[in-house]
């Protein structure tokens, strides 16, 4: 929030010479501590946010008579945005699907999920499957409406184990019995560095594999891929493209380009700062809106 709020401190500045004194409306707690990373709630009319509603669209199918409720999110090596990914197309089907999301923190070695909603790492997966916490006691509701997470909870150094359980099976089972109404994506460890994806993609319906863009060698992706059910793919996500050249960027977004949402960019092709600020200004109505909404309970 604070990097949206910033940009539009600096447009109105150059407009008026003056600075914004406060947002449209006030800010509660529970959003302050949200990441900004979370770019499908802060700024759902943005080219990126389009993107994460474009992957929903291809892999959710809810009149599908076997739809992907279960979608495991993976990598072949660290560092390549998996749980961002995770994350935001969470929120977006919480959001936007008209269906509850839970996120489950299958990461046992390094659980990050938690902190980008700014909650700490308190009890989760790891207390369940060692026999430590029931179902009910897994689940963290988060400022997001509709949307829920499992935390990894504390570090665990036999993950393998625990991941590849009859407890692990038999939660998986239970989520997706007992709760209809909800995807459930599972952001796990990376392939060639851990062991767990291999054995969690066999109770998935579906995977969505990330790759960093100019920094995964191409001979690593195949070793990953060879590691789970190359059927169970159902996207494949290039994370962190950089668009050098105008045609690069047309070529995967068309002739209108613009961070800002299709309606405005077909009635005005070049906007000028202070209609970026109008839609900025926009999201930031959006974002009021929202926290103004009862919370589920």
């Amino acid at each position: 929030m604070g990097r949206m709020f910033d940009a539009l401190q600096k447009l109105e500045r150059e407009k008026t010479g003056k600075n914004i004194q406060k947002p449209l409306e006030p800010i509660t707690p529970e959003y302050d501590v949200l990441d900004d990373k979370l770019v499908s709630f802060f700024a759902p009319s943005s080219l990126v946010t389009e993107q994460f509603r474009r992957l929903r669209t291809h892999i959710i199918k809810p009149n599908s008579p076997s739809p992907h409720k279960t979608i495991m999110v993976t990598s072949a090596m660290p560092s390549e945005g998996k749980s961002l990914i995770s994350i935001n197309l969470a929120v977006i089907i919480a959001l936007e699907l008209h269906s509850h999301a839970l996120l489950v923190d299958c990461d046992l070695r390094n659980p990050s999920i938690t902190r980008f909603f700014g909650l700490h790492e308190g009890k989760g997966l790891s207390n369940y499957l060692q026999g430590e916490s029931e179902i009910p006691d897994l689940f963290t509701k988060t400022a997001v409406d509709k949307l829920s997470i499992i935390p990894g909870g504390p570090v665990q150094e036999n993950p393998v184990e625990l991941i590849g359980s009859e407890k692990m099976k038999t939660l998986i089972k239970e989520l997706k019995s007992r709760y209809a109404d909800r995807y459930i994506i599972m952001d796990t460890s990376p392939i060639l560095a851990t062991t767990e994806p291999a054995v969690l993609n066999r109770m998935a319906d579906g995977i969505i594999f990330v790759v960093r863009s100019g920094k995964t060698p191409r001979e690593t992706i195949q070793q990953a891929v060879n590691l789970i059910d190359k059927d169970k793919i159902i996207g494949v996500v290039l994370n962190d493209v950089e668009f050098k050249t105008k045609n690069m960027i047309q070529k995967h977004f068309g002739a209108r380009y613009h961070y800002y949402d299709y309606p405005y960019a077909r009635h005005n092709p070049d906007p000028q700062p202070r209609s970026k600020a109008g839609m900025l200004f926009k999201d930031l109505k959006i974002f009021a809106n929202r926290m103004k909404k009862p919370q589920d309970k």
